[in-house]
């Protein structure tokens, strides 16, 4: 009996080093961040606890208009990734099992590094990049600025692009292993009744994939929304996205901008767990389907 309990808690006992750090640090960042947050930050002369800060950073107008475009570049990239990729993985699954190549290729993307892509963005997409001067050369344009500006816009469409670069791919491989997976015998039914490849999309696999789809729309939504390397690379001057905002502020040579840049960190914080408990909903509806 104690062999057998042992045997149990053995794993746990052998992570717990590891779950140690791993957890000291994440803990302590997030426990350092609160502090600063909330003002108490001796280090500066600040050594009484205020709400000060919170209260500045949420009336701010710089602060909600980044909330604001984070998260339209967000729901924006997300839901568009989700649309085409689960188009892309249902027709992958339509797709006879001789094309091998085909379900790999799609896939190449999820392996690339978002700075690369975000460089391909900028040689391709910029008004001197390579798609305005291919235009300019067939004459379809008369001057390289007549080109759209696609990157460094208001729109953050160069950001959404290299998301969508990364983004389609994962949520059809995500979508996709769920689809294959659903019992034929539903689509043979349906196609015996008479149902269109249509139909059986809209009433047999989009309804079984959906926790598979809301899972997936969920993590792209959370990385692109706590993403800052893309935006800070491709974004626009103003507005920011939050992770840039809190970037800059942290770095800033006032050091008493420090305490305003953990506000927008624990704001981000809190969002990102907030759309893990969702995950978390998501995930047992998954579980319980299968």
């Amino acid at each position: 009996m104690k062999l057998m309990k042992y045997s149990i808690i053995k794993p746990y006992i052998l992570l717990t080093p590891a779950l140690i750090i791993l957890f000291g640090l994440f803990l302590g960042g997030v426990i350092l961040a609160l502090a600063q947050s909330f003002g108490y930050f001796p280090l500066l002369g600040l050594n009484t606890f205020t709400l000060k800060y919170y209260i500045e950073i949420f009336t701010s107008t710089e602060f909600l208009d980044a909330l604001r475009y984070s998260f339209y570049i967000s729901f924006v990239s997300s839901f568009l990734a989700v649309v085409i990729g689960v188009f892309l993985a249902y027709q992958l699954v339509r797709l006879p099992k001789e094309y091998k190549l085909v379900r790999l290729i799609y896939k190449l993307p999820i392996i690339v590094p978002h700075i690369i892509a975000s460089l391909l963005v900028f040689l391709f997409f910029t008004q001197s990049g390579l798609a305005a001067r291919i235009l300019y050369h067939l004459g379809v344009i008369k001057e390289l600025q007549i080109f759209p500006q696609l990157v460094f816009d208001r729109w953050g469409i160069g950001i959404i692009l290299v998301y969508l670069w990364k983004e389609i791919p994962f949520v059809a491989l995500v979508v996709y292993t769920v689809l294959n997976n659903i019992n034929n015998s539903f689509e043979q039914v349906a196609a015996n009744l008479g149902a269109s490849q249509q139909q059986i999309f809209w009433n047999i696999y989009l309804p079984l994939s959906l926790p598979s789809i809301g899972s997936a729309f969920i993590i792209v939504f959370a990385f692109s929304f706590g993403a800052f390397e893309i935006p800070f690379l491709l974004g626009s001057t103003y507005p920011k996205t939050l992770p840039v905002l809190a970037y800059q502020s942290y770095v800033s040579s006032d050091l008493l901008q420090r305490p305003y840049a953990m506000v927008i960190a624990i704001t981000l914080t809190v969002i990102c767990l907030g759309l893990i408990y969702i995950y978390k909903k998501l995930l047992d509806l998954v579980l319980r389907y299968k």
